[in-house]
Formats: C-alpha cells, structure tokens, sequence
C-alpha cells in the first residue's frame, strides 16, 4: 500500500481511481461500510482504491481543547486500511493543507485533479471545504458536473445504537468492553513496548505482569480488571522464555493506578497466562475482550490474592469461548484449560 504525505506528493501517474474520505479515527463498522464500499466499486471497475485521511485529527487543530481521545492510533489506522484493500492513503495535515479551500477548489484541484478519482464514497455527515461548508450532497452535485458518481453512506444504526467513535470512547470509558468491540467489528487494543513497572507482581503476589504506559491522549478502558489477548509484534530479538512472536496468549489484565498499594500513574498489567518470559523491551498489543470486575481497594494482600486467582479462572472462561466463536485455530493462540 502506498502511503502519501500531503496532496503534492500524490503521483501523477497512479490512475483513475475509487476514493473515500474521513478522519477514519476508529475504523469500526461504519467507517468499514465506506472502505468496503470504495474497495469493491475499484475491483469492479478496474480502479485503485485510495482512503484520503487526517492527521492530526481536524478538532485537534481547530478545537484543540476538544481534541478525542485516539481509539486507534494513526499507525494502526493505516495497517487496517491495508488489511481492507485500499491501494494507496493520502494523509492530509490540516496545519498545512486546505485550510481557507472552497468546496470548489477542494473538489477540482484534489478529487479530479490530483486523484483523478471516477467514484467518491463519503458519509452522509461528511463536509469539506473552508468553514465546512461543502456536504455531501455538494459532493453529489459536484460529481454530476465533473464526472464522477458519488455514493452517500448512511451513519450506521444497529439495534437502535448509533456506530460512532465518540460511542465507543463512551463505552470504553465505562469499562463496557464487550460493547465497544461490537461497534468496532474487532476487539479494542493497544499497542506499546513493555517496561518495568514497581515489580511487586512477580516477587510479592506471584502473578508477574507485563506493564505497559500509554499517554493521556489514547483512549484505554476503565480502571478494573478484563480478559484479553497479549500478543508480541514481530521483532528481530528472539523472547527469552516459552512465548513467540505474534502468537494471542491468554491474559488477566489489570487497568489502573493500583489502589491497594497507592500506585498514582495509570498502567495496562498483563498476566500471561502459563507462560514465562522475559518481555522488557519487546512490543505488545492487548487485545481486550471483555470486563471482569471494577477495580478495588483491598484491605489485605491475602484478598488481593483470592481475588487475582478469581479473575484467572474467570479469564480462562471467558476467552475459551472468545477463540471458539472466532474459529481460532490452535496455532493461532494459546489457552491451557484451567
């Protein structure tokens, strides 16, 4: 997949091409609609696919108070539009680009000019232009008059809940995981280098984690404790210990600041299941996959124990099911029952 970074740097000579525009910011189910959409007019019609983006997000450059929490970071953003077949992203830097463009000149100088683009897949909430004033319907009427067809993607309700990023940041912050995976199409997960956290987990309770920081800006659950997935990105430096590269262990993951032993930075602690590795450096992406219980204060480390055995069991459950209603092949994964 090609990646363009600014409107100057698109070929001239890539082709006629299928394109759909937006922030893309969590890439659930109705963003999919849009990519899906663009993906199968292009194969259809001989096209290349190209998904224009923002980055940074426009209500961060605008709005900077207001700016949302990344549901995806922009680096995952674009493996998922490679894995749905887009052919090339063109990342548009607001700080840098269109701002002050008319609807006009965005449409003639960038969708006809630069992309040469014959079909346009947008969401009805869609707007361009200086000020937004340019909507999807403009888009349609501009198509008419320069030559390409537009499709107008209705937002996305199911069950009567509306699939939007700002729902699932919602749910997220509730700790409502199982949600939140629905709306995505995928399990929530993030990905950060492991280091070493205050290393009581090993030495003083038994359980050793993988502890992982994340800044301020990327949305992670509620404080409280789920089942997930671990699984480490490939890498050149083999692991010490009995896991491998990009193989979904079994974890018990903790979300939070620690109350019981007075821990202030928030952290993300796996609990690999049966397994033991020298993780420290390597990189990680937790897959959550549902809530188990809030997080608490305990009055003793022998409850704090009772509690963490609990959860293990709990987790095993929880993901045996996951990896059977997913159709994960053995290999894929790695769950000794409990």
């Amino acid at each position: 997949m090609d990646i363009w970074y600014g409107i100057d740097s698109i070929p001239g000579d890539f082709g006629p091409t299928a394109v759909t525009i937006g922030v893309f910011d969590g890439v659930h189910r109705g963003h999919q609609q849009l990519i899906n959409n663009a993906v199968s007019f292009a194969r259809a019609k001989e096209l290349r696919t190209v998904m224009v983006t923002f980055d940074p997000h426009p209500v961060a450059v605008f709005l900077p108070e207001r700016a949302p929490l990344s549901v995806v970071t922009f680096e995952r953003r674009l493996q998922l539009a490679e894995e749905m077949g887009i052919d090339a992203v063109l990342v548009i830097d607001f700080t840098k680009e269109l701002v002050g463009t008319t609807p006009q000149h965005y449409v003639e100088d960038l969708i006809v000019g630069k992309l040469h683009a014959r079909h346009v897949v947008v969401g009805e909430n869609f707007t361009f232009g200086a000020g937004a004033s340019g909507t999807a319907d403009a888009m349609v009427e501009f198509g008419k008059t320069h030559g390409f067809s537009v499709d107008v993607v209705p937002l996305l309700d199911d069950a009567g809940v509306r699939i939007c990023s700002t729902n699932i940041r919602a749910n997220l912050a509730k700790g409502e995981i199982s949600k939140a995976n629905w709306a995505l199409g995928r399990h929530f997960s993030v990905t950060g280098p492991v280091v070493r956290g205050a290393g009581r987990g090993g030495k003083e309770l038994g359980f050793p984690t993988a502890n992982q920081y994340f800044p301020d800006s990327v949305a992670i659950p509620a404080d409280g404790v789920y089942a997930g997935w671990f699984i480490l990105e490939p890498a050149e430096a083999p692991v010490e210990g009995n896991m491998d590269h990009g193989v979904a262990y079994a974890a018990a993951i903790s979300v939070g600041t620690n109350p019981t032993f007075g821990d202030e930075e928030r952290s993300i602690e796996s609990f690999v299941l049966d397994r033991d590795a020298d993780l420290y450096g390597h990189v990680a992406t937790v897959k959550f996959v549902d809530h188990l219980r809030d997080m608490v204060k305990f009055n003793s480390v022998e409850e704090l124990l009772d509690a963490m055995a609990a959860d293990v069991a709990k987790a095993r459950e929880v993901l045996a099911e996951d990896a059977k209603a997913r159709g994960w092949e053995k290999d894929e994964y790695f769950l000794q029952e409990g």
